[in-house]
């Protein structure tokens, strides 16, 4: 096992990581209320080239032509043929057909925008003046801890993804701590909800007892104060300390999450402990008087009613659960 990155260089990263919290939060017009994220758009590229669908042949691609589009010149190859005007452009992998070499240029232009839009969330994301031209795996830790934070959902995916297979990395586990203790960036639900993920297989990213409680701890206040939901960030948290760090620090969190101040946390903390009870039968009569008596001091109706059932569920032992509810002010968020 690696061992931890030296003292001095983990505190510049965080304090890069913080240092850049600022930053963005600055550039957004210093709001620090959490956005709710849109829904994640796969990225695929490139695009099936349109010139094997007719069977334009190597030959063909005779004439060159450029295009002005996004700040830059592209070079393009142009052929034409029976069925119409193709256009190749190599420095973006993307081909585009039309009727004339105008109107092969515009569709060129249309079906190369999500590529750009993708290229420059990434260089705002890392401070980059062009657009971004490289490839997410060649990035340090800290640039893609910060692509968590990336507008663009699969972006963040991409880059969580990324950080999954590195390890061996310890250096990436207190940048990640530090995105679940982020209470400033507009988009931290989704990277939130990114480490999380991630922290389903927690002892792969840190160094024993003391960082897995580093950890335990940045979710419980994550719980404890949430303030809403976006991107599933506070549920998900549940569901990792219940469903995959139970026998430790799991069960005795989540029941003190149930006095959380925020209803958000205490929803996620009842779900959290069906989960709990599945792995560690011998916190089953402690789960269930717990949530009983929860049910007779929570203050939200629809809590109440969500611990009862939760309750009667895990006494059922059916393998089933009540589903968690929706708060009225959720269904117009959400």
């Amino acid at each position: 096992m690696q061992s931890r990155t030296n003292p001095s260089s983990e505190t510049d990263s965080i304090a890069a990581l913080s240092a850049w919290i600022d930053r963005m939060v600055q550039a957004n017009g210093g709001s620090t209320q959490a956005r709710k994220p849109g829904h994640r758009t796969i990225f695929h590229w490139p695009p099936h080239p349109v010139s094997a669908s007719f069977h334009v042949q190597a030959s063909d691609w005779t004439g060159v032509t450029s295009v002005d589009a996004f700040g830059e010149n592209l070079s393009v190859r142009v052929a034409r043929t029976k069925h119409g005007v193709f256009g190749r452009c190599d420095a973006i992998w993307l081909e585009a057909r039309g009727q004339s070499e105008e109107e092969m240029l515009k569709n060129l232009i249309a079906a190369a925008v999500p590529l750009f839009e993708r290229q420059f969330a990434i260089s705002r994301c890392l401070e980059i003046e062009s657009r971004f031209k490289g490839t997410i795996r060649e990035l340090s830790p800290l640039d893609l801890t910060k692509l968590l934070f990336c507008d663009d959902r699969d972006v963040a995916s991409e880059s969580k993804t990324e950080i999954e297979k590195r390890p061996s990395d310890r250096s990436f586990f207190p940048l990640l701590i530090e995105v679940l203790r982020d209470r400033k960036h507009v988009n931290r639900r989704s990277a939130q909800w990114c480490v999380l993920d991630l922290f389903e297989d927690l002892p792969s990213f840190c160094d024993g007892h003391a960082d897995e409680l580093n950890a335990v701890c940045a979710m419980k206040e994550l719980i404890w104060d949430a303030e809403d939901d976006y991107a599933r960030a506070i549920y998900k948290a549940g569901v990792v300390l219940g469903g995959h760090l139970p026998y430790d620090f799991g069960g005795s969190v989540l029941l003190e999450c149930l006095h959380a101040p925020s209803k958000i946390g205490r929803r996620s903390s009842i779900h959290g402990l069906y989960h709990v009870v599945e792995w560690v039968p011998e916190m089953h009569d402690r789960v269930v008087s717990a949530l009983r008596k929860h049910a007779e001091t929570e203050t939200d109706p629809l809590l109440r009613v969500f611990a009862a059932q939760m309750a009667d569920d895990i006494v059922a032992d059916n393998g089933e659960h009540v589903v968690e509810p929706i708060f009225p002010e959720e269904a117009q968020a959400y």
